[in-house]
Parts: structure tokens; sequence; C-alpha cells
């Protein structure tokens, strides 16, 4: 069997480690972030525990099943380029192992104080310090290449900007449904353990809906983009491509890749001599290292984008390439894609190239290598749900008793978790991962703020705390475990 996939033994056994970790760290985020998603419906008495807990479990599996796949492959943007292409290799284990497990550390350490803290603070930070070390060993780079900061920097924006966000328009809401909802039940707190009247329960079992199907399609992404990567890089014959593309489009992604060729040659180093493939590998990832365009650069693009094209060239179906034509297609097809992305967004493409038929041809290409399969979904969201499940109840203890001083009423848990909702859903439209303990937090302060009830000023203090360190001290933790892992797979197990 191993035989068959083109494996060895001590390389089934690092892939079936780097899957099980990918999926403890899903399982972990549910003690966090999944928690956020049922602590208004326990804390208002709307579910019990159980119930709260498997029907958000089941809109999870629902989220993570409809998600689009942008935030997951957006989360391995991140990652440096020449482990991401050799992710099969020792420091490409390293990379997985060394990632997942200081941020499964973090995870573990601030559940255990039952302090909120963001699992993709946590996976961003591991992978700047997994990147910052590479760049350190790499005897040929200077420190900081191959971290994509520009994608960092998005992401860390929609990290800021998601809490503030959550305050302000969760406190803004509850204030607004105060003026326009006269039911005085809606702005009180439950008495006891007793139900609130029906209607309320069905908008807090919503909203509750809502955040958690939200949460699946945006969290459960990051693990399903790093147990597909593990996939490409060590069982590429089956996972490098998308083999379910139809006829049609790989017809036309051939016609795209033919008449971008033409519109390379055209070019001004058309007249010089052009790389063979490796150099022209080496050099695009030098390009997405370091983001400088040289007078070499364009001729490595035309070299690799003229391999995607014969090797597409009167193909009707992929499973008719061979494992080796399949991973050689994805990597010209990856670095092709990857440079056009980074060339268009720093206004580098030269002038005489079309940046629209520039941008679309990169999508179709996309679109041939960035696919998730089902049971990749399935197992990511049945770890979530497993993970809510087992650890819920320190994270609700603190989000429904410990942010503020009164009970949480009605309406502040449905507001919070309104905007919750609104706002992870729009950071999956654009491909942005979010932090769902974030954003619910900030929303309950915000709730409590508006409502006059005050806020626990120590439990806020140790929150922000945690999510203050928790960058710094992932990048060290990625960094410190990525050189520890680097000298593991290569002397112990002997994985280059």
């Amino acid at each position: 069997m191993l035989a068959s996939l083109g494996i060895d033994l001590p390389t089934a056994v690092l892939l079936c480690l780097a899957i099980l970790l990918a999926l403890s760290f899903e399982f972990v985020n549910g003690f966090h972030d999944t928690a956020n998603a049922v602590a208004t419906v326990i804390y208002t008495h709307s579910l019990t525990p159980t119930q709260a807990v498997v029907w958000s479990g089941l809109w999870n599996l629902a989220g993570v099943l409809a998600s689009s796949g942008a935030v997951a492959f957006g989360i391995v943007a991140l990652l440096p380029v020449e482990l991401v292409i050799n992710v099969g290799s020792g420091a490409g284990f390293a990379m997985v192992f060394a990632l997942l497990l200081s941020a499964i550390i973090w995870n573990l350490g601030t559940w255990y104080l039952g302090l909120p803290a963001s699992s993709s603070h946590t996976l961003i930070g591991s992978i700047v310090g997994v990147g910052l070390m590479n760049s350190l060993m790499s005897p040929d780079g200077a420190f900081g290449d191959g971290v994509n900061w520009a994608k960092v920097a998005d992401t860390v924006k929609a990290l800021v900007v998601s809490p503030l966000v959550g305050f302000t328009a969760a406190a803004l809401l509850l204030l607004l449904a105060k003026k326009l909802i006269k039911k005085p039940e809606l702005f009180t707190a439950p008495e006891g353990n007793k139900p609130p009247p029906p209607w309320i329960r069905g908008l807090l079992v919503l909203t509750c809906t809502g955040v958690s199907f939200a949460h699946g399609s945006n969290d459960g992404q990051k693990g399903m983009g790093l147990i597909v990567l593990i996939l490409v890089g060590i069982v590429p014959a089956t996972f490098a491509l998308n083999l379910g593309s139809s006829a049609d489009s790989l017809h036309k992604l051939t016609a795209s890749s033919t008449a971008f060729s033409r519109s390379l040659d055209a070019l001004p180093h058309a007249a010089s001599a052009a790389p063979d493939a490796a150099l022209a590998h080496k050099e695009l990832t030098r390009f997405l290292r370091s983001g400088h365009v040289d007078a070499d650069t364009m001729p490595a693009l035309a070299v690799a984008n003229a391999r995607v094209g014969a090797r597409l060239e009167h193909v009707d179906d992929l499973t008719s390439l061979a494992g080796a034509e399949r991973r050689e297609l994805r990597l010209d097809a990856y670095l092709v894609s990857e440079s056009l992305t980074r060339l268009v967004k720093a206004k580098q493409l030269p002038a005489p190239l079309d940046a629209e038929a520039a941008t679309s041809y990169q999508k179709s290409l996309k679109n041939l290598t960035n696919f998730i399969p089902t049971w990749v979904k399935v197992a990511v969201a049945l770890a979530l749900g497993l993970g809510t499940m087992i650890g819920w109840k320190r994270i609700v203890v603190t989000v429904g008793e410990k942010i503020g001083k009164a009970h949480l009423t009605y309406a502040q848990g449905a507001s919070a978790e309104l905007v919750a909702f609104a706002t992870i859903q729009a950071a999956d439209v654009l491909g942005l991962p979010v932090s769902t303990t974030h954003i619910l937090s900030s929303g309950i302060a915000g709730t409590m703020v508006a409502n006059g009830s005050g806020i626990q000023r120590e439990t806020v203090r140790n929150i922000l705390l945690a999510w203050v360190l928790t960058l710094p001290v992932c990048v060290i933790l990625g960094a410190s475990l990525f050189g520890a892992s680097l000298l593991f797979v290569l002397r112990v197990l002997g994985v280059h």
C-alpha cells in the first residue's frame, strides 16, 4: 500500500503524525472559539449545555462543509514559499510540526487559565516564527525573507480591527434595540434556571446557530489548509491537483496559458536566453521570498508558464497524467499563480501585460491547485465539535460570568452574537482569518458598557494581556520548535 502511494514507512509515520497534529489543533480550537458560540445560550438557559454543544457542533460541521477555502489558502500563503513547495522534505515536516505544536501549546495554556485567546493569532504567530527561523538558517537568504509580510499585515489588520468592530457594533446594536423594541423581557437577566420566553429563546438559538456556522466556515479552514498542504507534499499523485477538473475548464486554462505565453514572449526579455526549469523555479522562489523583480524574473515566469501549457496540452482528464507529472504541473502552476498575485498587487507587472487578464488567469490556476477534499472538511468539523464538547466550560464561564459585573441579558447575548456572525461572514468572503473569540468577547464587553453594567477590569486586563502576548510568544515558540523539529526529522528520522 505504501509503495502505491510512493512513500516509505518513516514518511508514512510522519504523514500520520502531521495530520493528527493538524486535527489536534482544531480540537483545541474547539475549546476556545466554538465555546464562545454556546456561551450566551447556556447562560440565558435557552439550551442546556449538552443541547448547546451538540447543536453548535452540527452547525460548525455545516459551516466547514460550505466553506469556500479562501481562508484556508490565505493561511498557506503566509508560509515560506520554499517550504510550501517542498513540504514533503525534512524541512517541510519540521515546519508543520513546529507551527502546530506551538499553536497547540499556547492554546492549551490559555484555555487552562480560562482566557479566551485567538487561535488565529496563535497560528499566525507560529507561522511568522517558522519563517524567521527559516530565513536565519538559509545560507543565501536575508533575515525576514520568506515571510509574506504583505499577507501578514493584511491578516493582522483584520485581527486587530475585528475586536474593535465587535465592541462598537454590539454596543450600538444593543442601544438601537432598546429604542426600537419595546419588550422589557428582552432586556432582563434570566431568573434562576428558568428558560426565556419562546420568542427570545428562538432568537438566541438562531444567533448561536449563525455564530457556529460562521465559525466553522472561517476557523475550520485553518486546519484544512494545513492538512491539504501536508497531503500535497507527501502524496502528490492524489492531492497535487484538483482531479475533478472538467475537460472544458482544462481546455480554457490551456488557452489562457498559451495567450499569456504570447504576451510574455512580446516583452523585451524575449531575446535573452531562457533559463532551464530548475533555474526558473529557483528565481521565482527568490522573487516570492524577497518581492524584488530583477532581469531574470520575467524569463523565469515565461519558462514556468510554458511548462504549464505544455503539460495541459491535449489533456482532458488530469488522472491521465502520471504522479510525477501532476507534481511538476502543480509546482509550475503554483509558482506562476503566486508570482502573478505578487506582481499585480505590488503593481510590478510590466506595462505591456494586461493586469486584468493576468488576474483572471491567476484565478484559473488557483482553481486547479486550491481544493479541499470533503473527507478533510468532515474530519476538521468533527475535531472542532469534539473539542467543544470536552473543553467548553472554562471559556464559557469566563464569557458568561467574568467579563461583565452583571449577568448577561438576553438582548446582550443576541447583540454580541449577531455582530460576531456578520463580522466573521464578511471576513470569510474576503478570505481573511479572524478570531471568533476576539469578536464575541469584545461584543459582550461592548454590550456591558452600553448597558451600564460595567466590566470586571481584572478579567478584561488578563484577556487583553493574553491577546497582546499571543503573537510574540508564538513567534518565539514557532522559531524554537522549528529548529528542534528540523534536527529531529533530519538527524533522528533521516527524512531529507
